[in-house]
């Protein structure tokens, strides 16, 4: 099954039972969201309704949301892990709950005439299992026994995994939130139904939301890859076209996420999502030096066509940003050639330590040792001037 017959049967399974087909938000949050630097998940977008707000298109809602994350940027390259993917999402704005959620999943998925006629013998399940601040969800664990989910495959599993967003250490959400379940295909995490009925504020539970939230979320090129018998998301249709131009994987996810990014009026810069931009193209670079047709083979996708416009400028903003990354690169190499320390190439020219790696042979404890040090001498630098 195409991407882009995947797309549309979820589209059309939600349209048909009532639910609002609603346009992607932009990758660049509202600029009522300082949170975080782009929209990294089908919700976000729609945090005010499912606080309780009307939504103008009503209470039930379905949408193919362009989505970054690069906390995984380190995965980046192995069978399931990308900086840009599309979500899939259903919602239910105070109006339906996990009876209908749970039953609608698992229809989708199993489904040979509306759905993706998964095999219900490779489906496995896990349900919140409950702590101080929420119950255990027996009854999502009962509603998925009662469609067909045998008890063996029901996991009930922490916060940090049936949670969103996951309650580890560093929880620090402010907004919406609840317990979930998520569906695995095998091994692969496939789709996940979160109930938000409750509220956070700056990592605490405070309490019930005014309304019983659904808030669905899966990926497509996780589902790309088992409905296409993968065992990859790079050898999915998504994929293949912008592989053979690249020859990485790394390469291949950094420019489609950069063309993304630029459509959306994202330029390269020394901070915030600008870096983010810069940093991707870096990584690409040092990988594979003529990075054009990979950007010809993005932005001409026919998964792409007719749904997402991609920027005239792409190729230039992008050739622009590298010219003068290659000038810095190559000045500091020749400095590394006549015998300097690697550590001019962060000093002199301000590569950072993820890019001088892949350039050059560097003693790791040794440079962050000088790193240290360096910081500590322009601290002092900065304290002498400030005192004059």
């Amino acid at each position: 099954m195409l991407s882009s017959e995947i797309r549309q049967k979820f589209l059309n399974f939600f349209e048909k039972r009532g639910h609002a087909v609603i346009p992607s938000a932009s990758l660049v949050p509202n600029k009522s969201d300082s949170s975080v630097l782009f929209t990294t998940a089908g919700m976000q977008p729609l945090v005010p309704y499912l606080m309780g707000n009307p939504h103008p298109a009503g209470k039930r809602l379905v949408n193919i949301q362009k989505c970054v994350r690069t906390q995984d940027i380190d995965e980046v390259g192995d069978n399931t892990h990308d900086t840009f993917f599309e979500m899939l999402g259903n919602w239910s704005l105070g109006d339906y709950f996990k009876e209908e959620a749970i039953q609608w999943s698992y229809e989708l998925l199993t489904s040979k005439e509306e759905g993706f006629g998964l095999d219900i013998n490779r489906l496995h399940v896990t349900v919140f299992e409950g702590d101080e601040y929420a119950p255990r969800d027996d009854e999502s664990a009962k509603i998925w026994e009662k469609i067909g989910i045998p008890k063996e495959k029901i996991k009930y599993l922490g916060a940090a995994d049936n949670w969103w967003p996951a309650r580890k250490t560093d929880f620090n959400w402010t907004g919406p939130t609840g317990p979930c379940t998520e569906m695995f295909y095998d091994d692969v995490e496939i789709w996940n139904d979160v109930f938000m009925e409750y509220s956070a504020e700056n990592g605490k539970i405070t309490g019930k939301l005014s309304q019983k939230n659904v808030d669905t979320g899966a990926g497509l090129e996780r589902l790309a890859m088992v409905l296409q018998g993968k065992d990859n998301i790079f050898d999915t249709d998504l994929f293949s076209s912008i592989m053979s131009a690249a020859g990485s994987r790394i390469v291949a996810d950094h420019i489609r996420t950069a063309c993304f990014m630029i459509a959306d009026g994202v330029t390269p810069s020394n901070t915030d999502r600008g870096y983010i931009l810069r940093r991707l193209l870096r990584r690409a670079y040092v990988r594979n030096k003529d990075l054009g047709p990979v950007i010809d083979a993005v932005i001409n996708h026919t998964s792409y066509k007719g749904l997402y416009t991609f920027s005239p400028d792409t190729q230039e903003v992008i050739a622009q940003e590298l010219e003068k990354f290659k000038k810095a690169l190559d000045a500091g190499l020749k400095q590394i050639e006549k015998g300097e320390d690697p550590f001019i190439l962060f000093t002199s020219f301000g590569l950072p330590l993820e890019i001088i790696e892949e350039v050059t042979k560097i003693d790791r404890a040794k440079f962050e040792k000088q790193m240290a040090e360096h910081k500590r001498l322009s601290s002092v630098s900065g304290e002498q001037k400030f005192k004059k």
